[in-house]
């Protein structure tokens, strides 16, 4: 993989004039928010969020008709009606936003903004998953009717280690660079807070003075950043810069948050999966000889635990949607490599998802990685509860390491696709940027 060489610049953050809620206009900021669009349990948690306020976010970023080309154009028609209502309204001024989350012990702040767009080749922005096309093709047709983005993605760099060497030196202390920034803004009255149901504080401020902005500016020229959460809408925002004859205008950049995990350390979690058409008991029958299988007992965190101690020791899936729980690990070696590609560092190659993906999902089982027969579920107990509701299989996976993510990512190597969940994800809906504004 390409690297940035001296001569180079690194991330390249741009102020906007962010579309916001009114907040006159609404019942309450909290009730038209809504998280991510892949991670919203659909249909359940889709019809919560659509009753919870007329003007909920989940209108736009999900919404709903019968072809596809009818539900862009309804989130359109939408975004242009609440703004001629003034629903949502554009900031007065191009301006970074501060953007804060807590819940209890857990704190999160970074930056949001407009995003230079860059190819994993110039090693600026690093993906570290593969995505599906078919949901970068929707994502684009989405962005590309409603000329917004709707909901930024989640990046990651690290604010003590500069990444892209530069022959000007920088000082990281707390008061200097993008720390200073949030540290100056937190004095400040912000301009929106609100507690959402999953009970995390957010809170919003602008930065809009020119030293401010010079500083952050000047900061993030000296680092990469790893996408955390939001590959697909990464690979959208590249798509549609290729379509514009002026590839270097709006659509050159993408809304983002920003965070610095040596301050603000990111959870990660697993994305599950729910083999829509496979039935536990055809998942298990297709495995003796190949894994070992064993029930565990209950309830779902019980049986995470011993999901947990199995993958201290190696691969290990948990199995559910028969009313009890399957603990599959210790895969057979020959097997392994038979089936999971050799041309991989040994870190990809022991990935659970790789496992599971290339052993499981494609020799033992024969499912098709697509959206008719595989959901990606980020919770463990909705993935639980579809599995038995619909017939399917429920396979939970542990959490990978952030290290390991951040290696490969350095390493060009990408893992399959929805390996981690990184948190806590911004909330969608508290700022947005319009195409048309910049």
């Amino acid at each position: 993989m390409n690297t940035t060489g001296p001569g180079d610049k690194g991330l390249r953050l741009l102020p906007f004039r962010g579309l916001r809620y009114v907040r006159e206009r609404v019942g309450s900021l909290s009730a038209v928010t809504s998280p991510p669009y892949d991670v919203v349990v659909r249909p359940d948690g889709l019809h919560e969020l659509e009753s919870a306020d007329p003007h909920n976010i989940v209108r736009l970023i999900l919404p709903q008709a019968a072809a596809p080309e009818d539900r862009h154009r309804r989130a359109a028609e939408t975004l242009e009606r609440w703004l001629a209502e003034g629903v949502l309204a554009a900031d007065p001024e191009p301006a970074l936003y501060v953007y804060e989350q807590r819940r209890g012990e857990a704190l999160q702040r970074g930056i949001i903004g407009a995003l230079a767009l860059s190819s994993p080749a110039e090693g600026i922005v690093l993906p570290h998953e593969d995505v599906m096309g078919e949901v970068v093709a929707e994502r684009a047709a989405l962005m590309r009717t409603t000329g917004a983005n709707l909901e930024p993605l989640l990046l990651t760099y690290r604010g003590d280690i500069c990444d892209v060497p530069t022959p000007k030196a920088f000082s990281y202390g707390a008061e200097s660079g993008t720390a200073g920034v949030i540290e100056r803004a937190l004095e400040r009255a912000p301009l929106l807070a609100t507690t959402t149901e999953d009970g995390f504080a957010h809170r919003l401020w602008s930065v809009t003075d020119p030293a401010d902005l010079t500083d952050i500016s000047d900061d993030l020229a000296h680092h990469q950043a790893l996408i955390a959460d939001g590959h697909h809408r990464w690979a959208t925002y590249l798509r549609l810069r290729e379509e514009q004859a002026d590839p270097a205008g709006a659509w050159g950049y993408g809304l983002v948050l920003l965070v610095d995990t040596a301050r603000y350390p990111l959870q990660v979690r697993a994305i599950h999966r729910l083999l829509r058409g496979l039935p536990v008991e055809r998942a298990l029958a297709a495995l003796p000889g190949s894994f070992r299988v064993r029930t565990v007992e209950g309830p779902l965190p019980g049986a995470l635990d011993a999901l947990a101690a199995a993958a201290d020791e190696g691969n290990a899936f948990l199995l559910a949607g028969d009313g009890r729980f399957h603990l599959v690990d210790r895969p057979d070696e020959g097997l392994l490599s038979r089936t999971v590609r050799a041309d991989r560092p040994a870190a990809w190659r022991r990935l659970d998802a790789t496992v599971l993906h290339a052993t499981l999902l494609d020799h033992l089982w024969r499912v098709p990685d697509d959206p008719e027969h595989i959901a990606y579920i980020h919770d463990s107990a909705a993935a639980v509860v579809q599995a038995e509701r619909t017939g399917g299989t429920a396979v939970l996976l542990h959490p990978v390491r952030e290290d390991v993510v951040r290696e490969l990512a350095r390493q060009g190597v990408t893992m399959p696709r929805k390996s981690t969940s990184f948190g806590p994800k911004p909330a969608t809906g508290l700022v947005m940027r319009s195409l048309g504004l910049g």
